[in-house]
């Protein structure tokens, strides 16, 4: 094992894995540093949960080389010290929080702090309440207090706030903030692009199974963003002004609740956004300079990627 290895809670190099005729991943390369909250970022379909299979020990891949904590994925040296919330989990109706998580301790061998663990989500209240009684949003919160037991080097976590309202996915984002704290290493896989902006190191953003863009949150959101305050559009027009703007070399961009977001080398490509969209016929009410977003650029990189694989195919 090199030191960049042992350096790493997860290390893959050029991952590859085929269902039939379908091509899941194609290449993937990536490394995730110990004690730190990765984002783990892509579209539907693009090999996500493909490659938390593989790093869980649940698939096989065809190719390449994985280490998952410096061990096999699904040894038992590795099985030990990782926790998995996946996105769509059954837990049995007729057991309580309390015996749930005992349940889980069993399982590993471990003793476990229910007390503990569902104070941690929220759920101290509940600890008597079956399963099958408990809200869609508190059975969220009971998964990852799931994921918790033993106390895991490293925790998978797929949309872990997919079902919870504003108020739980701060709690749940103080939660893995207190686990990166202990040294805890949590791989997060999210559509919620605002939760995974305030709390992550690293941000991976994956298309059709290949790594389209990767390293820190700064790295990826360098540059500003024109922020064009227009009013009201039709999608067709959203999608008329962004290929203008694709166009015109400002990266095309996003739309939401009235207002167009572009990204930009410089506050000079200002004005050119601005004729461009006027030159559609769109009223432009306020314009100015912001630090875009993730959103912005998990657009655009994904975006580019498509408009890559287009051209190549023509």
């Amino acid at each position: 094992m090199t030191e960049a290895n042992a350096q790493a809670a997860l290390d893959c190099r050029d991952i590859r894995k085929r269902f039939h005729s379908t091509v899941a991943l194609q290449g993937i390369t990536l490394a995730v540093p110990r004690g730190s909250i990765f984002g783990f970022l892509g579209p539907n379909g693009a090999g996500k949960s493909t490659l938390v299979k593989i790093l869980t020990g649940l698939v096989h891949p065809d190719s390449g080389g994985v280490t998952v904590l410096g061990n096999k994925p699904g040894s038992r040296a590795a099985q030990r010290d990782i926790g998995y919330l996946p996105e769509h989990f059954r837990f049995p109706g007729w057991l309580t929080a309390t015996e749930l998580l005992g349940f889980h301790g069993r399982l590993l061998g471990v003793p476990v702090d229910t007390d503990r663990l569902l104070g941690l989500v929220g759920l101290t209240e509940a600890a008597d309440r079956r399963v099958a009684e408990l809200s869609k949003g508190m059975q969220q919160r009971l998964g990852l207090a799931q994921a918790l037991v033993g106390e895991p080097e490293l925790v998978f976590l797929d949309e872990p706030t997919s079902a919870l309202d504003p108020l739980g996915r701060i709690d749940v984002r103080d939660v893995l903030v207190h686990l990166k704290e202990r040294g805890t290493t949590v791989f997060l896989n999210s559509h919620l692009l605002t939760e995974v902006e305030k709390i992550c190191d690293r941000v991976a953003v994956i298309d059709r199974g290949s790594v389209v863009a990767m390293g820190s949150m700064d790295e990826l959101l360098q540059g500003p963003a024109a922020r064009i305050e227009v009013g009201a559009l039709a999608p067709e027009m959203v999608d008329t002004a962004v290929r203008a703007l694709a166009a015109a070399g400002a990266g095309g961009g996003s739309y939401q609740s009235g207002v167009l977001t572009v990204p930009v080398a410089s506050r000079d490509d200002l004005p050119r956004v601005v004729v461009t969209i006027v030159g559609l016929g769109i009223p432009v009410y306020e314009a100015g300079l912001v630090r875009r977003s993730l959103e912005d650029a998990f657009v655009q990189l994904v975006r580019e990627h498509e408009s890559g694989r287009s051209e190549g195919v023509a």
